[in-house]
């Protein structure tokens, strides 16, 4: 049965609900890898090439109450965060975006916390997209308006995240008591009403099933302008409700990545080097993965701690990772020294 519906992906035939559940039941060792090599075997037939995404986080400053129960990014909330509070200044960010451009990683994810309908966001798209030709990813949630989403579109915003993590509802409103699960899925509406791409993701190992999983990616279908898809495997963060929720196991994540690139051939598929850990990273890759995301530069001036996890991916070691598996890591061209110039000075 497993090597007729692998067969199938392969083809670029739409699995069924039932066959994509028996995928994430596999048991047997033997059938896992198949699923692995499939996942592979698929990416590398449309591009070899692996993205890489760097991060500036805008604030931690979060007007959510009560607070996601496993989050360490929002400000007090774990002492293995972002504990102080934070709001990066417009001449902070445009230092860090030229520091990620100069390094040669093409894509940047500017990503902030919840209060501020999305104008923290468009300040940042403003920054980046009139002063690097960087790719922009921004992500602050369902923190955004018709408004702020129309000002995204205007500054040529590349994509906009917005993870709905479960749709499990009792399970959504368990650990985020804060939001309202049909807000997200409205804003990744608005996404594809102004013609943005739109990321969405699954944050897995949180207590959701299989079944919970299958069904979530199949909604994520519904969406046109769908075009990336992060999996973000659970971490605990110290302080936090669910200190001593497991973590969600490597195999777990490697299934879920390769799954998913068997029913989502063409799109990006993201995994975050704090969720992944920065030393599983080839594991992603094996699994079907393409887009390596919290890559940072050695010049980076910034502080980043990761979500889901403190530790960040270095950019030499992300680069010699995908080199060694035979891989091509998507590196620009680096652009000629010039002065910097400071949002104040221009």
């Amino acid at each position: 049965m497993i090597n007729k519906i692998i067969n199938r992906a392969l083809n670029e035939e739409d699995l069924r609900k039932y066959e994509v559940l028996d995928l994430f039941r596999t048991k047997s060792h033997e059938d896992t890898l198949k699923i692995f090599e499939a996942a592979s075997k698929i990416r590398d037939s449309k591009n070899r090439s692996i993205k890489l995404t760097s991060t500036v986080h805008l604030t931690n400053l979060c007007k959510i109450t009560p607070k996601c129960k496993y989050c360490g990014f929002a400000a007090k909330t774990s002492s293995e965060g972002y504990y102080h509070s934070f709001t990066k200044t417009e001449d902070e960010i445009l230092m860090a975006a030229k520091s990620v451009e100069r390094s040669g990683i093409p894509r940047i994810s500017c990503s902030g916390a919840h209060g501020y309908n999305g104008h923290h966001a468009v300040q940042a798209a403003r920054v980046v997209k009139e002063n690097t030709k960087l790719e922009l990813l921004v992500n602050v949630g369902s923190d955004l308006n018709q408004e702020s989403m129309t000002q995204l579109a205007e500054y040529q915003t590349d994509t906009v995240c917005c993870n709905l993590e479960t749709i499990n509802q009792k399970l959504f409103n368990h650990l985020k008591p804060g939001e309202l699960l049909k807000d997200r899925l409205m804003t990744c509406k608005m996404v594809n009403d102004v013609g943005l791409e739109l990321s969405s993701g699954l944050l897995i190992g949180i207590g959701e099933s299989y079944l919970n999983r299958v069904n979530h990616l199949f909604l994520l279908k519904e969406f046109p302008t769908l075009g990336e898809i992060p999996i973000m495997g659970f971490n605990p963060y110290l302080d936090t409700p669910m200190a001593n929720h497991p973590p969600c196991s490597l195999i777990e994540q490697m299934k879920t990545i390769a799954i998913t690139r068997l029913m989502f051939n063409d799109l990006r598929i993201t995994v975050p080097t704090p969720t992944i850990g920065p030393e599983n990273v080839k594991f992603s890759l094996m699994s079907g993965a393409d887009n390596v995301a919290t890559v940072i530069p050695e010049d980076y001036p910034l502080d980043v701690k990761g979500v889901g996890s403190p530790s960040c991916g270095n950019l030499k070691e992300v680069i010699n990772t995908i080199k060694e598996l035979g891989l091509n890591p998507e590196i620009n061209e680096i652009p000629c020294p010039v002065k910097e110039v400071g949002i104040t000075e221009i």
